[in-house]
């Protein structure tokens, strides 16, 4: 990660942020786990997907999510996203299930959220790497500090954006964010361990009427079906 390949607007506004001890040291640790063999998801090309998809100046909503998923396969850079052709994981399933319910949009039968990237939404995982078969092997080795100057910077220098924060780790989060200038949507969980608390948040229709209030396109939540 030395020469962090991230998209030009990303990287202008983060460019204080590579050049710190702490990011130094995250990209060490990396090269050190992958030459003693350890298998680190995702791919090194994905690490930084969701800034590559979502330029700085296109983001309209942010989803915060926590670990990228540990299993082969799996792990595509964005939160809640897996590619198409593997197994839609339970929190997605329940994700799709309310964006059912508040938009009346059908339920994709793929995971890939691509389309949303591509629409401004920024699936921003808290840690953006993980070891294989090892849920939150990564939290201490400094991505926090990273994702956290990502949140205050696009507080800080962009206007009218949607956070939704999704359980209880993404809602400490909120410390962050300048909800004078920001719409901020907290909710549940997803997962099934939630009981079903995230059903009826309707963040979808939310985040929308919000946007269009401030002058700007509305999300296109919708994805292909297959």
């Amino acid at each position: 990660m030395s020469n962090v390949r991230i998209e030009e607007s990303w990287k202008a506004v983060l460019e204080g942020e590579f050049e710190q001890a702490y990011f130094q040291q995250i990209a060490a640790f990396l090269r050190r786990e992958k030459e003693a063999g350890k298998i680190i998801y995702p791919p090194g090309s994905l690490i930084f997907n969701a800034f590559n998809t979502t330029p700085f100046q296109k983001v309209k909503a942010v989803i915060l999510g926590q670990d990228p998923y540990h299993n082969p396969g799996e792990a595509m850079g964005l939160c809640f996203s897996v590619p198409k052709g593997v197994r839609i994981p339970p929190s997605l399933q329940n994700i799709y299930k309310e964006l059912n319910a508040d938009l009346g949009l059908p339920v994709p039968r793929h995971g890939d959220l691509t389309r949303w990237a591509e629409h401004g939404v920024f699936l921003l995982n808290a840690m953006l790497t993980v070891e294989q078969n090892k849920p939150a092997s990564h939290h201490k080795i400094g991505w926090q500090s990273f994702t956290d100057a990502v949140i205050r910077i696009l507080s800080r220098e962009r206007e009218g954006l949607v956070f939704m924060l999704w359980g209880n780790f993404a809602r400490q989060k909120r410390v962050l964010i300048d909800g004078e200038r920001h719409l901020i949507l907290e909710a549940a969980h997803p997962s099934p361990l939630a009981g079903g608390a995230f059903s009826g948040c309707r963040h979808f229709s939310k985040a929308n009427e919000y946007l269009k209030q401030q002058g700007k396109e509305p999300v296109d939540w919708g994805l292909e079906p297959g």
